[in-house]
């Protein structure tokens, strides 16, 4: 009774601790930036790729649907963005009526609509904390500083509160470590006290002794199968979510199979039978979403289900659909191609720096290690070191193969970094001075530069955009019926959601005529990225003469704006006065706004364009020259988006 007890002990992991103050307020500034909000705009995915879509769907309003998701072609699972998204927007539909007349707070706002989504996220953004803390307590490993340096990096503070599938990916990645961990965790104890029970039998010189023995055995919990469903639905709903998640499921799942392999107690036949296991478990998640799909996409609908006429083209596969996408290299060229060595040389530094080098070098010791034959040195394959050190590599490694490279397709690697390296920040009591000073350093490197980061890409990177939809949402909402035009040029394309745009496809019915019909648009987004000017002047000129026509035929009022970096400012101006009739008025400045699709140049002493206090006075010929101070002083300035309104000069006249 007494090695029963000690065994179930063994195999539990309850242990109650306490988390430092530090981490806590690291939290609640995670929490807070969210709030504020993150006018920063890393990437248009973060939008279009997710929230935009289902806003679309729960709120009722016009979106941008882009190619991933055309039901011709679909590439993307629904399922995941309704689960994760659902919630907040539901909550804002439901909500908005109420608060509207009794708190007078419209959550229909473009503050609300970027925030309430975000905080949901950043709420589901601890489930990865959460899993890295019970893995280190699980494995006596000191848990207070890796999560210190866990929630203190920006790729957890700006990316994985954003409506990133790759940010949904990290959670998954995330359950999935702790759940094959606990596991490993407990078939180690299970193993270990049945060897031990086995020897013991051996041993046994009596009848009794072997019968007290062998009841011992039968009280071993079963190890074999442990949380075989949950992973194999974990591991299908990623695979859904994002298809590269094979790529990070892979080191998990290859050791929770080979879990004991090698000792007296587990053989192939164990082996197999997971994999079997592993397989059927996961048929039913695939069935369900591959079903979610099919109807969402209208492949599948409740006449075919009752006809039973259903045959192989009522289906959609999302990510085979993926797979054949990016299998062909002129997709990828469209999306930019990169080289093979970009995750390892620029976007592992930049996403986790400190970290990130410092596993380099441990890397690049136990390659060298390995051909020197030194395998004593090297992580034991079947431990947690070996597990987290496989997760760190071989997804990266994946990922390298492809041309196209992002730096937000290696984020969830964030988790068994931290826990390989995370605690090397801080000094112990055992390390030399030297090491110790170097210790320091490094951590206050990893603060700061995570600090500046977050502020970059959470403030700074197309921080102008958000600003801008916020005003238009008003301006929009203040003027019902006045045709908007708005061009963005070398800037991201604007979150249509946010301005909450009356549904074009939506059907309307009029109470008193009982007749139906359809919206006509009144707000139209251009989007021509990074058109040269010569053809966007031409776009603007034909939308302008369109919009002029509507005006003088059927008095239909419009507002015309160009959005740019500021840096295009004096290339603007030479274009548009090419054009006599074209009158373009500065409307407004937001900063600060990074863009590196239009880079200011850094000024010359003789700049015209830095400042109206530098440039030629009324009464000299000559340029003023600029001091190194005012010519940074015009260069940062220089990093704004700027509006501009269209309208048509005076001395325009309209040819009828």
């Amino acid at each position: 009774m007494f090695l029963k007890t000690e065994i179930l002990k063994a195999i539990s992991f309850k242990n109650p601790v306490k988390l430092p103050l530090s981490y806590w307020i690291l939290i609640c500034i995670r929490f807070a930036l969210t709030l504020m909000p993150q006018r920063g705009y890393i990437h248009p995915d973060e939008f279009f790729q997710n929230v935009e879509v289902i806003s679309g769907d729960i709120l009722a309003v016009d979106v941008a649907r882009t190619w991933e998701f055309n039901p011709k072609f679909p590439v993307r699972n629904i399922f995941v963005p309704k689960m994760i998204l659902g919630p907040p927007l539901h909550l804002i539909r439901i909500a908005n009526p109420y608060t509207k007349n009794y708190l007078n707070i419209d959550l229909k706002t473009p503050y609300y609509l970027l925030t309430l989504p975000r905080l949901f996220i950043c709420l589901l953004s601890l489930i990865n904390d959460y899993c890295l803390y019970k893995i280190c307590v699980m494995y006596g490993q000191n848990f207070r500083n890796r999560l210190k340096i866990f929630a203190s990096s920006y790729v957890v503070i700006v990316y994985c509160c954003r409506s990133f599938s790759n940010a949904f990916e990290m959670l998954f990645f995330s359950v999935l470590l702790f759940f094959v961990s606990e596991c490993m965790f407990k078939s180690d104890k299970v193993i270990y006290h049945n060897e031990f029970l086995n020897e013991k039998y051996k041993q046994a010189k009596t009848a009794v002794e072997r019968v007290k023995i062998f009841k011992l055995k039968t009280h071993l919990p079963d190890h074999s199968l442990n949380r075989v469903v949950v992973i194999a639905t974990i591991v299908a709903i990623g695979i859904f979510n994002r298809p590269t998640f094979v790529g990070f499921a892979f080191p998990p799942i290859f050791f929770w199979l080979h879990r004991g392999l090698g000792s007296k107690v587990v053989g192939f036949k164990d082996f197999h039978c997971r994999i079997f296991t592993l397989v059927l478990c996961g048929i039913p998640t695939v069935l369900l979403l591959i079903l979610v799909d099919s109807g969402y996409y209208g492949y599948l609908t409740m006449a075919d289900i009752e006809s039973l006429k259903i045959s192989w083209d009522n289906w959609v596969v999302t990510p085979l659909n993926f797979l054949r996408y990016n299998s062909d290299m002129r997709n990828l060229t469209e999306h930019g191609l990169h080289p093979r060595w970009l995750h390892l040389a620029v976007n592992i530094p930049l996403l986790f720096n400190v970290l990130g080098i410092m596993a380099f070098f441990t890397i690049s010791t136990h390659i060298y290690r390995f051909i020197r034959g030194q395998y004593s040195k090297l992580p034991r394959i079947q431990s947690i070191t070996g597990m987290m050190l496989f997760s760190l590599i071989i997804p990266v490694a994946i990922l390298s193969l492809f041309p196209h490279q992002e730096a937000r397709f290696i984020i969830p690697v964030l988790v068994p970094l931290v826990f390989l390296y995370g605690n090397n920040l801080y000094a112990n009591e055992s390390d030399a001075p030297s090491r110790k000073r170097l210790k320091i350093t490094l951590r206050y490197l990893w603060y700061t530069l995570n600090i500046l980061l977050t502020i970059f890409f959470g403030f700074v990177h197309q921080g102008g955009i958000y600003p801008f939809a916020n005003d238009l949402h008003r301006e929009i909402k203040s003027s019902y019926g006045v045709h908007t035009h708005v061009i963005t040029t070398h800037s991201y394309s604007i979150p249509t959601f946010l301005l909450q745009l009356e549904s074009t496809n939506a059907i309307y019915k009029d109470k008193k005529t009982g007749h139906t019909y359809k919206l006509a648009p009144t707000t139209f987004l251009h989007k021509y990225g990074s058109m040269p000017m010569e053809n966007l002047f031409v776009r603007i000129n034909d939308i302008l003469t369109n919009a002029e026509s509507l005006l003088h035929e059927y008095k239909r009022q419009y507002r015309f704006y160009v959005v740019s970096p500021c840096s295009l400012e004096q290339r603007i101006k030479q274009e548009s006065a090419k054009y006599p009739h074209i009158d373009l008025k500065v409307e407004i400045s937001y900063y600060p706004h990074f863009c590196s699709e239009a880079l200011p140049e850094f000024p010359n002493r003789h700049d015209q364009f830095c400042s109206e206090n530098n440039i030629l006075k009324a009464n000299e010929s000559h340029a003023v020259d600029l001091t190194m101070y005012q010519r940074i002083t015009c260069y940062y300035k220089r990093f704004c988006l700027k509006v501009y309104q269209i309208s048509p000069a005076t001395n325009l006249i309209i040819n009828k």
